[in-house]
Formats: C-alpha cells, sequence, structure tokens
C-alpha cells in the first residue's frame, strides 16, 4: 500500500485531515462545553497563571493577553505566557485548565526540561525546512511519476523528516506541561474532584491534536522513505 503513487500519498492526506478534523471539532466542543462550568474558587486563567508561576518561584514570566481562540501559547524566547480572551479573563475549568497548561511550559524552561531544550533548538531549522515542505513535496511527487531522479526526494525525505522529528518531539513537552498543570491544580486546591477530571479531559482532548499530527507526518515521510527504497531496487 505504502509504495503506491499519488493515490496512496492522496489517502494518507486525507484520512489524516479527516481524523484531525474530527479531533478539532472534539477539542473545541470540550473547551465550550468546560468554559460553562465555572471554577468554585471564582478565579480568572490570568489568575490561576499567577498563581501557579508564583508556586514555583518563577517572577521572570509575563501574562499577556492573545487574540483569537485556542491560541494560548507560551514563547521561551521573550518568556511570555499568552492567554487567548476566553482564557485570560474567563473563570471557567476549560480557562483554569489551558492556563496551568501553558504555566506547565514555562515550569520546563524553568527547571531545562530536556525535550522543551531540545525541541526549542530545532525551531530555526523547523521554520526554514516547513517554507520549502509543501513545494518539496509536490515536486518530490511529480518527479516520482516523472522520473525525475531521486535527488529531489532525497531531499524532501530529509526536509520532511527534520519537521517530523519536530512534531515527535513536541509530544512529550505538550504531555508534560498537562501533567504538571493537573498535579499543580490538584495539589494547589485550585481544581479537584469533578473540576479536576473536567480539566483532565479537556487537556487530553488538546494533546490528541498533537498526536494525530505527529502520526500523519510519521505515516508520510514512512511513505516517502518506501517510495525511494523502491526506486533503487
Amino acid at each position: 500500500m505504502f509504495t503506491g503513487g499519488y493515490g496512496v500519498y492522496l489517502i494518507i492526506t486525507l484520512v489524516f485531515a479527516g481524523i484531525g478534523a474530527l479531533v478539532s471539532n472534539r477539542l473545541k466542543s470540550k473547551f465550550k462545553h468546560y468554559s460553562k462550568v465555572p471554577m468554585t474558587n471564582g478565579l480568572s486563567g490570568k489568575e490561576v497563571a499567577e498563581r501557579m508561576l508564583a508556586h514555583y518561584g518563577i517572577r521572570d514570566v509575563q501574562i499577556v493577553p492573545g487574540q483569537g481562540m485556542l491560541t494560548d501559547h507560551y514563547n521561551p524566547g521573550n518568556k511570555t505566557v499568552s492567554l487567548s480572551p476566553d482564557v485570560y479573563q474567563g473563570r471557567s475549568v476549560a480557562a483554569a485548565a489551558v492556563a496551568s497548561h501553558e504555566c506547565g511550559h514555562a515550569v520546563q524552561h524553568a527547571k531545562g526540561y530536556a525535550w522543551l531544550q531540545f525541541r526549542s533548538k530545532m525551531v530555526p531549522v523547523v521554520q526554514v525546512a516547513s517554507r520549502f515542505q509543501s513545494i518539496l513535496l509536490m515536486l518530490a511527487v511529480a518527479g516520482i511519476a516523472g522520473g525525475f531522479g531521486d535527488t529531489l526526494l532525497l531531499i524532501t525525505i530529509g526536509v520532511f523528516g527534520v519537521t517530523t522529528l519536530f512534531s515527535l518531539a513536541t509530544l512529550p513537552v505538550e504531555f508534560d506541561a498537562s501533567r504538571r498543570a493537573l498535579n499543580w491544580l490538584e495539589e494547589s486546591g485550585t481544581a479537584t474532584g469533578q473540576l479536576h477530571d473536567g480539566a483532565k479531559d479537556a487537556l487530553w482532548w488538546a494533546a490528541m491534536t498533537y498526536v494525530v499530527a505527529a502520526l500523519s507526518a510519521l505515516a508520510i515521510l514512512f511513505w516517502l522513505i518506501l517510495r525511494y527504497m523502491g526506486r533503487r531496487d
């Protein structure tokens, strides 16, 4: 199956695009649901973030309001936790879960978490690779059909390998940040019982988006490698 031509690539792309859309819609549904479940302590996402950072003695990270929905992230370059409006101002389980998760990345940074350091070092290379990835992939598929040689396919494999490695390195970073967030929410008494279970559910679906992306990248990379090996036989 994987050694087929453009048809197989199209199938892989469509299958994972479909799975990705389902997971993304599920995540949005979960976030919408838990956005309606209020925190019993009335804390906003911003306040949850402030408390978690203070708990770990992190005083050089700023919490800033962002834009859009589910655009929350931690930037290790300028040490900022950017929270989307619904999270920054929200006083719900969803807001607490996302805010603490992003602060989990700040804790990783402060403690020198190896996977985060590795991922951060990859960013410049990935930025370059991602600019050419789609074009190279299309040219490689066309080149396979037209017999333009193995060089383009090898370059494509190399570029796709970099972005795939980045996707795989993202998994432990995301799962560990959620683990740190959930542990702190429970141990600090910020979210316990059903509130904690809700936060765990929301973060699990967020993590699944990264899992789908990594599996999709792996499937395409595997197909490219098998195509190259098939041409060498």
